[in-house]
């Protein structure tokens, strides 16, 4: 198996990424300081716990399992937190990110697939939005996300780092297999946040009930998780390969609104989901949809769990059925027992991602 380095990789993405290389023939080895990521996510290779920003430990994880290209997960990822602590966000997402792509060129691997999103877009006047539509970032969490791809670009020029920026429209959704799922602490991503009112939990706030859509309710393109992992396996084969820098959109091409979600929650689960409608929140577009008609071409990428039938059937699947042992201050719980107590104090979500 050809080892690869998932930096991140105990997060949301990172695990269903780890476990889909696993089912490739790859061999994940995950680098997570578990400030975001879950242990119990860690079930599919080798575990180092520690920074993408300790160049001494990247490299001797390099070293040590022979890892021939990289998967960049690790970053801070709270849109609204960015704006509130844009230092934490600029030291992690930027210079500790460039200090991982510093270690991994010191030690030789030259093949990088980097988490980006759609984020680095802005509001968009023409949808489905292509990879050369305009780029207007709203937060320093979506500035980094876009410097970190200019950057890629001229270590590619420079050092011959060679890279592909997947841009994620909104992930969602749960292992099939019933193996992982989505966990945030705090919450802030519509799926969940819709099944956790339909368990009787805080009822869901929606923002914005007036845009120029046509419910009223902002549109999202809502992309399975699996699909995702799937796209980035790709994406490290055609660097292997010897792709040059791209990229490319990760998204379906189809939007929903958030009362259309919500509708699909309730149809699925069969329970009614509270929900309270609140006024637009600054920023949020009317709606997000991507033309991913060039991975499509370029790596031959289909998703095949992106229905939103199948999307919100995983992720209340996982929300009640799933039992992953978290050991933690001497006590073993079920997953979906520490689920509850996270998404009570969540805020609920609104138009974004």
């Amino acid at each position: 198996m050809i080892p690869i380095l998932v930096a991140g990789g105990a997060g949301y993405i990172g695990s269903h990424t780890a476990k889909f290389l696993r089912q490739s023939g790859f061999e994940p080895v995950v680098l997570d300081n578990l400030v975001t990521g879950n242990r119990w996510a860690l079930r599919f290779g080798p575990f180092v716990e520690g920074s993408i920003g300790d160049g001494a430990l990247v490299a001797r994880c390099v070293r040590e399992y022979g890892i021939e290209g990289a998967i960049l997960f690790a970053a801070h990822a709270y849109v609204g937190e960015s704006t509130e602590k844009p230092a934490k966000y600029y030291r992690n997402n930027i210079a500790e990110s460039l200090g991982f792509l510093d270690a991994l060129l010191d030690c030789g691997v030259k093949a990088l697939v980097f988490s980006s999103s759609c984020s680095v877009y802005g509001i968009q006047e023409k949808v489905p939005i292509a990879e050369d539509s305009p780029k207007g970032p709203l937060s320093p969490y979506a500035e980094t996300k876009l410097f970190l791809e200019n950057a890629l670009r001229w270590y590619e020029q420079a050092y011959g780092l060679r890279s592909i920026c997947l841009r994620y429209f909104n992930a969602a959704g749960a292992d099939p297999e019933g193996e992982l799922g989505e966990w945030h602490d705090p919450e802030t991503h519509l799926i969940p946040l819709a099944v956790g009112a339909a368990m009787g939990e805080k009822p869901l706030r929606v923002f914005g009930t007036d845009y120029p859509t046509p419910d009223g309710t902002a549109i999202r393109d809502y992309i399975h998780v699996t699909d995702l992992a799937d796209a980035h396996v790709r994406a490290l084969n055609a660097l292997l390969a010897g792709s040059a820098n791209a990229q490319y959109n990760c998204g379906t091409g189809n939007g929903h609104s958030v009362k259309r979600v919500v509708e699909e929650v309730e149809r699925v689960s069969g329970r009614k989901a509270a929900v309270e409608y609140v006024t637009r929140r600054q920023g949020d577009a009317p709606a997000l949809v991507a033309d991913a008609r060039l991975i499509r071409e370029e790596l031959g990428w289909e998703p095949r769990y992106s229905s939103l039938e199948t999307i919100v059937g995983t992720a209340w699947k996982w929300a009640t059925e799933g039992r992953v042992t978290v050991v933690g201050d001497g006590e073993s719980e079920s997953l979906k027992g520490m689920s509850r107590r996270w998404r009570l104090g969540s805020r609920g979500w609104g138009g974004g991602d």
